[in-house]
């Protein structure tokens, strides 16, 4: 057995360190589908809808956790496969678990790590026991099953961990999705067995089932009879067109239980963000703000603005003169170009900066709107300043 006694002894002290509280939700309004609550565990609540800025290596590319924090996230995620990769999470635990080796002292989502292995692994081999794969950084081979990818998430310390999960690629077989949804539902039940009870702690379920209603259902069905303390819906915004994805959504939500949270893996764009909440989604996920702001790309009340763009050259503007982000408010569209097309690490920055800060207020005006029931004229509202775009100068 690969859990060591330090392990245990971590997650003792752990325990013993946190209040007591246990994982909870609660609903405390809604507007349609659309869900405004909260989840409490023993390191911090998390009001939903949420948005979950993504930590992939124990670090929010380009930022700092304290500004992370001030931005209004109340939770972060972190990636299994590429912190089992490097540095490892052995290491990990013994140098306190993940929240204090990267200085995130709120709640931690972890991903089971399966989607990485399907999609960054050039050799991989899936059985009824697992996966087997080469890492994409020095080939080395691994072996991840159900019971490794919650050690892993133990030996992290996450407050929200995932099962592991067969994710395939769209499009492809109506087989070959029903395999990989029959397989990720035995996965789930060995995940459940291996997570335990943990209190304070919890393990969502992953919907499968691409991009066909009669699977979705199928799997959402089965795992709810589990009692999961959770419910996520995997396998979307991975190419698929946006009326698919919320087809599925407004196929699964509806069957998942109303007392526990939902969680759209791995969205993504502010539209679809709204659209999902509207179906009844409380967490999300997406690179999309960070990559995006290395890239030259700023979210913002009027859209997307390419930063990039030879016009931005000479515009003395701000990103958004009434931001309350310093990035957003107190630098000139001149200058943020000037720093994207040098390639200085600051307009990597303050464009993250900026499009996390963006992130969170959006979702921000989504609960407060949901709490007054006014989200249908939040998001009318919100969908047709992106549709204005951003003007540019007389």
């Amino acid at each position: 057995m690969r859990v060591s006694l330090f392990f245990l002894r971590v997650q003792i002290t752990g325990s013993a360190n946190m209040s007591t509280k246990n994982f909870t939700f609660k609903v405390h309004a809604t507007d349609g589908s659309a869900r405004q609550g909260e989840i409490t565990l023993p390191r911090g609540t998390v009001r939903t809808p949420a948005f979950m800025p993504v930590g992939t290596a124990g670090t929010v590319k380009a930022m700092y956790m304290d500004q992370v924090k001030d931005l209004g996230a109340d939770i972060i995620l972190g990636n299994t496969y590429h912190l089992m990769l490097r540095p490892g999470a052995e290491r990990i635990a013994r140098l306190g678990g993940l929240h204090e080796f990267g200085g995130w002292k709120g709640p931690i989502l972890t991903d089971s790590g399966g989607f990485q292995v399907m999609s960054l692994s050039k050799l991989r081999k899936i059985t009824e026991q697992g996966v087997t794969f080469r890492s994409h950084i020095d080939g080395r081979a691994y072996e991840m099953s159900p019971e490794r990818s919650i050690e892993i998430q133990g030996l992290l310390d996450s407050d929200i961990q995932m099962q592991l999960d067969e994710c395939v690629a769209l499009p492809t077989s109506y087989a070959n999705m029903e395999k990989a949804m029959e397989l990720s539902l035995r996965w789930a039940e060995r995940c459940k067995v291996a997570f335990g009870d943990q209190p304070g702690k919890a393990m969502f379920g992953i919907v499968q089932g691409g991009d066909n209603a009669t699977l979705r259902e199928r799997s959402a069905l089965a795992l709810k009879a589990m009692d999961l303390k959770g419910y996520s819906i995997g396998g979307l915004a991975v190419g698929e067109p946006q009326e698919v994805m919320l087809d599925m959504l407004s196929v699964v939500c509806p069957i998942l239980p109303e007392d526990k949270p939902r969680y759209l893996m791995g969205v993504g764009t502010p539209d679809d963000i709204l659209k999902s909440v509207g179906r009844g989604v409380d967490m999300f996920d997406c690179v999309m703000p960070t990559r995006a702001g290395r890239h030259g790309l700023a979210f913002s009340r009027f859209g997307k603005i390419n930063i990039r763009n030879a016009r931005h050259a000479d515009d003395h503007r701000p990103l958004d003169p009434e931001s309350t982000c310093p990035a957003a408010r107190d630098y000139s569209r001149a200058y943020l170009h000037h720093l994207v097309k040098s390639g200085e690490a600051l307009g990597a920055m303050l464009l993250t900066w900026n499009n996390l800060h963006y992130y969170q207020q959006l979702m921000q005006g989504i609960r407060e709107a949901i709490s007054v029931g006014k989200f249908v004229e939040f998001s009318e509202n919100t969908s047709a300043a992106w549709a204005k775009g951003d003007v540019a100068p007389l």
